[in-house]
């Protein structure tokens, strides 16, 4: 695929929509390569204060272990994707995996 293909501006739209959908969902650029162009988005892992919860946990005489079981349930875990564009132009978005 010629770099002319590369450069529509209709292409570039679509990929900057793409990756400001992901920025506005709490992703960061963690690299970025203009030249092929792709870029690596990580969402960090939400962490859960246990020793909070416990505490408040004993000051509610258990009624906060609801919260507690919501939030460990509901635990994300570190995010990696990758945006990019293929040879014949396509914005497509694939999931990195982590070490």
């Amino acid at each position: 695929m010629k770099n002319e293909q590369l450069s529509s501006p209709i292409i570039i739209d679509s990929f900057s929509e793409k990756l400001s959908n992901k920025i506005q969902a709490g992703f960061k650029i963690s690299e970025y390569n203009a030249k092929l162009p792709y870029v690596v988005l990580t969402k960090e892992q939400k962490r859960i204060n246990h020793a909070l919860h416990l505490q408040l946990f004993c000051i509610t005489f258990g009624i906060w272990s609801f919260v507690w079981i919501y939030l460990t349930l509901t635990h994300t875990p570190k995010k990696e994707i990758l945006i990019a564009i293929d040879e014949d132009g396509n914005v497509f978005e694939e999931k990195c995996l982590l070490n």
